[in-house]
């Protein structure tokens, strides 16, 4: 049985679902899911879910998942990928992996050893309210006192993120870093990157975000708060829907929510690059489906050329 996955990453707003559409309706393949937001149910406008027409047209895993209400772990991410991966590849098919969210990725083209730490909500609490008071600057820095390596990676303002590395440490006495370790996967894998000059990519998010709100985002966010979702729940962190929310409230007009959210998707273009940057010579950088599609040709068998793909 043939093994092989090709991963399509890079920053929001770069089109990576709309290139493996594209290339699995002409090679073949399965698309499995790497972005964080995209596994909740009900948050389709706000994540850029792909729709359900482009779900009918080829099979696609890991969409609406997971209950907003509940938080999605990591290791939840691994034990689900790893489980709709052997699906795929027991139909002697291959995996599209698509996905902007870094952790996930790498988790499994690298085959992490994540550490199955328990949330402590009293704890959480306490480290957010310590944010809330100090600032994003002093909790990071609360972090790189016991786990620097950690905090280089984590981007400080991303408060959850440092939250949940404090915790583990809290908990198990190690450093989240130290749990982290690599493994080798037992699969074949070609890595490509989709590269936009943000000269043009945050026009095109800015545009994104203009049609969210114009095609209902503002009653996307209505919705999952009147079935229950709480505003401070994990999934309602996500760009956008905290503006929204702040917004429903009254604390913040439309115009400003809107702006607040293009702001946003921006700074997280920013922090993606860092993230896959720093992975230059592992990833091949494109910007469309056809600086992909020899390669995955050869490499997936999808073709009648007898040449095989060497991994990366």
């Amino acid at each position: 049985m043939l093994r092989r996955l090709v991963a399509i990453v890079g920053a929001t707003g770069t089109g990576k679902s709309a290139i493996a559409l594209e290339l699995a309706q002409r090679l073949g393949g399965e698309i499995v899911n790497a972005d964080s937001r995209q596994v909740y149910r009900g948050m389709d406008i706000g994540t850029a879910k792909p729709s359900a027409a482009d779900r009918r047209q080829v099979r696609h895993h890991l969409y609406d998942i997971a209950d907003p209400r509940e938080g999605y772990s990591l290791v939840a991410y691994q034990r689900d990928a790893r489980a709709a991966l052997e699906q795929v590849w027991s139909r002697g098919a291959f995996a599209w992996l698509v996905g902007g969210t870094p952790q996930y990725v790498w988790a499994l083209l690298e085959d992490w050893q994540v550490p199955e730490v328990a949330p402590d909500e009293a704890l959480r609490r306490e480290l957010e309210a310590f944010a809330a008071a100090k600032g994003w600057e002093a909790l990071h820095s609360r972090l790189a006192s016991v786990d620097p390596v950690a905090a280089d990676r984590i981007d400080g303002r991303n408060v959850r993120r440092v939250v949940r590395a404090i915790e583990v440490y809290e908990k198990s006495g190690r450093p989240i870093s130290d749990w982290q370790r690599k493994g080798t996967p037992d699969f074949e894998f070609l890595l490509f990157g989709v590269d936009l000059p943000r000269a043009e990519l945050y026009p095109r998010i800015d545009r994104r975000v203009d049609a969210m709100f114009a095609a209902g985002f503002i009653e996307e966010v209505q919705a999952l708060l009147d079935a229950g979702v709480p505003a401070d729940a994990p999934a309602m962190s996500s760009i956008g829907y905290a503006e929204v929310v702040r917004h429903l409230r009254g604390e913040l007009p439309l115009a400003a929510a809107i702006e607040k959210t293009k702001l946003a998707t921006h700074r997280l273009v920013r922090s993606q690059d860092q993230w896959f940057r720093r992975d230059d010579n592992r990833i091949t950088w494109v910007r469309d489906a056809d600086g992909i599609e020899m390669q995955a040709n050869i490499f997936t068998g999808a073709c009648t050329n007898v040449i095989r793909g060497e991994a990366r």
